[in-house]
């Protein structure tokens, strides 16, 4: 399957980098203790960095607000992924244990302080999944049991043709594509900048190899930016 970025996505963010790993024939089942071990422990970490700070003033997550703004989105109504989830830990909340994919990529967005979003593959349309601006037609089923609600054209989605998988680029995913413990064919993807792709690219590598290892699952890597808009998710 492709996904992809588009020139409108980059026009609004030309420093934009989109790290990606796709895993095929995950084992989701049960508990995987090293997982459970790293997401303890990077909450933990992450309580101690933000004691006595704000969050929203961390080097690590200005760039998100900055370019929240870029694309008209209010970050002080609408936060970032890694910005809420860092928020939830400073405020000493946890983060429970969900089942591994998932417990992975919250392990690793706390660690590498970066949003990670994880998308079911296999629940995809056949167009393919990419991030795009929205537009007319476009819905977005949202957890909690709302009914499926507008987007209105014009707002950077991630979109499988006109179900938008997450709105306002990082900030919230919905109900279609969530990991369940059937799920073993998912795309993560690590959302950043020019600024810190170093962490981006070290936070991939752990990414794939704990998937490898821990999951047994078929790996591919990859990257999209200004000069590369498309990636094959399949080997």
């Amino acid at each position: 399957m492709k996904f992809f970025v588009t020139q409108d996505v980059f026009d609004k963010l030309p420093d934009a980098q989109f790290g990606l790993v796709s895993v095929k024939g995950a084992d989701n089942h049960g508990s995987i203790a090293e997982i459970e071990t790293l997401l303890n422990e990077s909450v933990k970490e992450c309580e101690a960095l933000y004691v006595g700070k704000k969050v929203k003033e961390e080097p690590e997550i200005v760039p998100y607000r900055e370019a929240f703004r870029a694309i008209g989105i209010n970050p002080n109504r609408y936060m970032c992924a890694a910005e809420a989830l860092m928020s939830r830990i400073a405020k000493q909340q946890g983060m429970p244990v969900i089942n591994p994919l998932v417990d992975v990529g919250n392990a690793l967005s706390l660690k590498y302080r970066l949003p990670i979003g994880a998308h079911d593959l296999d629940t995809m349309e056949p167009e393919g999944f990419g991030v795009r601006l929205s537009q007319e037609g476009d819905t977005f089923l949202p957890f909690g049991g709302a009914p499926r609600e507008p987007v209105e054209p014009g707002e950077v989605v991630y979109a499988s043709g006109n179900k938008v998988r997450t709105r306002r680029w990082t900030w919230r995913q919905g109900v279609e594509g969530m990991m369940t413990e059937e799920t073993s064919h998912v795309l993560f993807i690590i959302d950043g900048f020019d600024s810190n792709l170093d962490r981006i690219m070290e936070c991939r590598a752990e990414l794939a190899e704990l998937l490898q290892r821990c999951f047994c699952g078929t790996v591919k890597c990859g990257l999209i930016n200004k000069d590369c808009m498309e990636f094959e998710t399949e080997l």
